[in-house]
């Protein structure tokens, strides 16, 4: 028979991870909600446990454990607080993943390093007011002068942007090029002159995040600081999106299962108060079709990111990736992304009908971990954009008429 299993030392980190969450995110995650506050100590433990640098090499101050390990953690910690499970995301998958991968040696030891072992917070600018889901059209322009880049444009919706003191930044350097070949990334410090932060947003959910814009005003890049090389910044883009839509569904994951535990515990506790309510068909099928779509998503979650895996180490060690493997990598992380997503947004859905009036207020977690879940859906490009790639990947692998780049 067939079963999903992990290595001891996996198992290990999920025993490590699952700790930590209820003795010190548990405690904390109403109140980071309702106070709309980044708890920066907790974030502080995240690096010293290693948690904000799990797919990294050690060579670099990384806890080596790759995307499976990557997932473990935000499976766990997603099953109570999506608002810490993004902080790690946007760190690890926006951020530290794209540096080990496309950074030079000189990069990697000043970032990396900062990132992995001295505490240092990352975050990922691409999306700006006429660019979200479509990253091809974004604005923001970078000249060179001398061995320099000067920024101009602007960013939104930047995950860990008030925290962070490192920031991946996107901008079209030849217009003349379009997106292969015109828009090149670079590795922006919090203290570079003419980039600051600005408004912070306020949200449905995930209020323990930090999310605001950030402003480029003639903001002087160093040509070291160009990750991926001049140009490449569509690729490196592309293939950290790719890959954090399949941990981004191992997010999902958890916050499904943190729902069940909370419907099944809910169910047996209002049971044995009236003896009626263990045996309700309705409630029974809404716990039971819940059930079924975590199992689903289990197999689903850890098979896409195992593949992710296997990418992102053949990226890392420069060798060839066939536009085949990109291709199916591409359908497969939108479909795990898009399918568990919303296999969580149902859950929630279901968990609010079982637990009625209570589930609608503030407390129990339930009104919190539902608008909590609804982002899922969004951020990473939403499900409306991962179902395009999908149905592309289907329609026209095979065909003689060549697919658009």
């Amino acid at each position: 028979m067939f079963e999903l299993s992990f290595p001891p030392e996996l198992e290990f980190f999920r025993d490590v991870v699952k700790e930590f969450v209820e003795k010190e995110v548990i405690p904390v995650a109403e109140e980071i909600d309702s106070k709309e506050y980044v708890p920066m100590k907790l974030v502080r433990r995240l690096g010293e446990l290693g948690i904000l640098s799990l797919p990294a090499p050690s060579e670099y101050g990384g806890a080596d454990l790759g995307e499976v390990g990557y997932a473990i953690a935000l499976e766990e910690i997603g099953k109570v607080s999506n608002s810490i499970a993004t902080i790690v995301g946007a760190q690890i998958g926006l951020v530290v993943n794209p540096l080990w991968i496309f950074g030079t040696e000189e990069q990697k030891e000043k970032y990396l390093v900062a990132l992995t072992s001295k505490g240092k917070i990352g975050a990922f600018g691409l999306t700006e007011p006429n660019a979200g889901s479509d990253a091809a059209s974004i604005q923001t322009t970078a000249v060179r002068d001398g061995d320099e880049f000067i920024l101009n444009g602007g960013k939104i919706f930047t995950t860990n942007a008030g925290i962070a003191d490192i920031f991946i930044v996107f901008a079209v350097t030849d217009p003349s090029r379009g997106v292969r070949g015109g828009i090149t990334s670079f590795i922006v410090e919090k203290g570079f002159p003419g980039f600051k932060v600005g408004v912070e947003e306020k949200k449905l959910g995930i209020r323990g995040t930090s999310t605001a814009e950030l402003i480029f005003n003639n903001c002087r890049v160093p040509e070291e600081n160009v990750l991926g090389g001049i140009g490449n910044g569509f690729k490196v883009a592309l293939t950290t999106l790719d890959g954090g839509r399949g941990t981004l569904s191992a997010c999902a994951l958890g916050q499904a299962e943190g729902i069940l535990e909370k419907m099944v515990h809910f169910v047996r506790f209002r049971g044995k108060l009236d003896g009626k309510t263990l045996h309700n068909q309705m409630i029974q099928w809404r716990i039971a079709d819940t059930a079924m779509e975590v199992e689903a998503s289990k197999y689903l979650v850890y098979q896409t990111v195992s593949l992710v895996d296997e990418y992102y180490k053949l990226l890392a060690s420069k060798k060839h990736v066939s536009r085949d493997f990109r291709e199916r990598l591409s359908r497969k992380t939108a479909i795990a992304k898009a399918y568990v997503s919303e296999v969580a947004t149902r859950a929630m859905e279901r968990a609010l009908q079982i637990f009625g009036f209570l589930g609608y207020l503030e407390g129990l977690g339930i009104e919190r971990m539902y608008r909590d879940s609804i982002i899922t859906e969004i951020y990473e490009g939403t499900n409306e954009i991962q179902r395009w790639i999908i149905a592309r990947d289907i329609i026209f692998r095979g065909m003689n008429e060549k697919k658009e780049d």
